[in-house]
């Protein structure tokens, strides 16, 4: 029998990182030993500022089937001292760079809970998709009654968390769960390819800061406020002329501010 799912990494000249959930023979299954790799991971991405952007994706033909359920990865189901429904530390939300997910296939319970997670999801249309936690006398996980509440509003929420039913790509992105779906071929080359435009073109300290606001759950004066706390920042940093600059010259920018200079690690 195959090992734990590890996860590989594997960063290239524009600055992404392709973080692949590596266990093909048992559907990229994820266990306690998956989740310490995939924290470490995305710890090693924020705070690696040559790292501009994140993509996360599985090995073979899924993206992860679920918990690994097999006697050797028994401490990642069964609750002891210190368990938390949330293995993974930090979460890609609170990653300083935007992270991609690329579900090239089925992702099932805590494989589509993680992928919530993500910024942003790209998905494979006959992908099946479910978080079947009901209906195995459990809740999901990941803290996903947030994340898939704000992505798609409570009444999809409520549809996907309360009955556990199985859905296809195609429907997830007609829901608003995936930005867009596509043969399973192109999932990966699509989110390589957002992920190195943004590598090259977005500032990285003005995604870092939009995307704590994008996640921060705080109301909308509280947003409005940060907002502006975040332009007087920006505005008297080197990147302010840059970004026109590199504009009007129709060339790459050359940035120099990173998504380390914003605030806390995660």
């Amino acid at each position: 029998m195959s090992s734990a799912t590890t996860v590989r990494v594997d960063i290239d000249d524009a600055g992404v990182a392709l973080l692949t959930l590596d266990g093909p023979e048992r559907l990229n299954a994820f266990s306690g030993a998956t989740a310490s790799a995939l924290s470490q991971a995305y710890r090693h991405c924020d705070s690696d500022d040559t790292v501009r952007a994140v993509v996360l994706t599985g090995a073979g033909r899924a993206f992860c089937s679920g918990a690994d359920m097999s006697s050797a990865a028994a401490s990642f189901d069964a609750p002891g001292k210190g368990f938390s429904a949330s293995p993974v530390q930090p979460p890609a939300y609170r990653v300083r760079k935007l992270v991609i997910a690329a579900i090239n296939g089925p992702a099932i319970g805590i494989g589509l809970t993680l992928a919530l997670q993500c910024d942003v999801r790209l998905v494979a249309a006959d992908a099946p998709l479910a978080i079947p936690q009901v209906r195995r006398g459990m809740i999901g996980d990941c803290a996903v009654h947030y994340t898939l509440r704000e992505a798609v509003g409570l009444a999809v929420a409520a549809d996907i968390l309360l009955t556990g039913r199985t859905f296809t790509g195609t429907e997830a992105a007609r829901l608003g769960i995936a930005s867009r779906a596509l043969p399973a071929a192109e999932v990966l080359p699509a989110a390589l390819e957002l992920a190195r435009d943004v590598a090259v073109y977005a500032n990285p300290a003005s995604v870092a800061h939009s995307k704590r606001l994008l996640w921060s759950g705080t109301d909308l004066d509280q947003v409005a406020e940060a907002e502006t706390t975040v332009h007087l920042s920006l505005m008297g940093g080197p990147d302010a002329a840059e970004g026109p600059a590199a504009w009007r010259e129709r060339r790459p920018p050359r940035w120099r501010s990173t998504a380390g200079e914003t605030g806390d690690p995660a």
